[in-house]
């Protein structure tokens, strides 16, 4: 779709048709392509409605029940952060008194879409002229939001007055593949950083398997998950920052957790913890917690430690807590697929989970080796880590 078939789609001829098209499902697009077509719309303004319609379905799991009035790109959606994420980067500023932010590179506008609907102005910039239509139409109901299509380099950011900037670089690719030196990223992470300190403050998203040595020694580093997925990190600086850290948000079925992982320079590497005999259980920090470093934090909260030096997965006692997912263990074997396969078959184990850690094995390997078969049967999980600094097969009981 190119930025002319989209300024249709936007117009009001262009909301007419997307008015006509019911919630996507693949096996009417023929039939539904048809009947348009007979009633006048060419076909490339077709195409790209039932793309739109397309989008919006799958934009319900970051935007809910908005997606069904919004515009999309395809890149934009799969880039474009969470409505219940870009909510906490609200308060963030609020909390830093800001009242004015850029959004520099705002792609189809989900950020910029919190920052209006809760109370900040907005200016949003995005190059791209295709995103910029999409973010138009979608800031189209906060007349005070304004939507520049232009080269945030080419652009006189203070001339606005401002006092927040928000940075997402893009991270990936002209053909999609993700760029890991934060120095490949536009704009670079060093010109995001200088441009961020020329603002009150500022905030900047950035891949959340960063490495700390890239991080500013006097920002406050945030790692954020939805239901146990890790979706973003952001580097917040000037009075966004608060106090120098990591730190972890948890979003879990409509709840957030704040977990304060590291006080102090977030450059600073994560320290070894010593592992202890595996218990009766063993556990899973949030993603969150394990990328902001907090394993120790938390280790020591809840009487636990890992299984093996370097090991994410902890052990220990029961305990309940919402930071981490629980499992107990049913028993330990080498990791062997024909041993494993055994057990399984002794246990009538018919639905299996297989996670891993400090493994080169991967979930979908080890699972082909043990040829299993669709049955019934009791479910179990199966960890693949090394424990006290051998690998080996856990069978276990999810608990939470």
């Amino acid at each position: 779709m190119d930025s002319s078939t989209l300024a249709q789609l936007v117009s009001p001829d262009g909301q007419k048709l997307l008015g006509l098209i019911p919630p996507y499902e693949e096996k009417q697009v023929l039939s539904l392509t048809a009947r348009l077509r007979e009633a006048g719309y060419s076909p490339e303004l077709v195409a790209a409605a039932l793309t739109q319609s397309r989008l919006r379905v799958k934009g319900e799991e970051k935007f809910g029940e908005f997606a069904n009035n919004m515009v999309f790109t395809a890149a934009g959606l799969e880039q474009a952060t969470r409505l219940s994420v870009a909510a906490r980067h609200v308060q963030r500023l609020r909390k830093a008194n800001s009242h004015h932010v850029i959004d520099l590179g705002c792609g189809i506008g989900a950020d910029s879409l919190a920052f209006s609907g809760l109370g900040l102005r907005v200016t949003a910039i995005e190059q791209d002229p295709e995103t910029a239509i999409a973010a138009t139409a979608n800031l189209h109901p906060f007349p005070e939001a304004a939507v520049i299509e232009a080269d945030g380099r080419s652009v006189n950011l203070h001339g606005f007055g401002a006092d927040a900037v928000w940075l997402d670089p893009a991270r990936r690719t002209a053909s999609g593949q993700r760029l890991k030196d934060p120095e490949e990223w536009q704009p670079k992470l060093s010109q995001a950083l200088k441009l961020a300190h020329e603002f009150p403050a500022a905030g900047i998203k950035v891949a959340p398997g960063i490495a700390y040595e890239y991080l500013p020694e006097h920002a406050h580093v945030q790692w954020v998950s939805v239901n146990r997925e890790l979706v973003e990190a952001v580097i917040w600086t000037g009075t966004a920052a608060t106090t120098p850290g990591r730190s972890a948000v948890i979003l879990k079925d409509g709840e957030t957790i704040t977990f304060e992982a590291e006080y102090g320079p977030p450059n600073v590497p994560i320290r070894a913890i010593k592992p202890r005999k595996l218990g009766p259980y063993l556990y899973e920090p949030d993603p969150a917690i394990i990328r902001a470093g907090g394993i120790e934090r938390l280790a020591d909260q809840l009487d636990l430690a890992p299984v093996s030096h370097g090991i994410a997965y902890l052990t220990g006692e029961r305990v309940q807590s919402n930071l981490l997912s629980a499992f107990r263990v049913r028993e330990v074997l080498p990791m062997d697929a024909k041993a494993v396969k055994k057990v399984l078959q002794r246990e009538s184990i018919g639905q299996l989970e297989i996670k891993k850690r400090g493994t080169d094995v991967t979930p979908d390997d080890f699972r082909r080796k043990l040829g299993l078969k669709k049955r019934k049967g009791e479910a179990a999980v199966l960890i693949l880590t090394p424990v006290a600094g051998r690998h080996r097969a856990i069978l276990a009981t999810r608990e939470s």
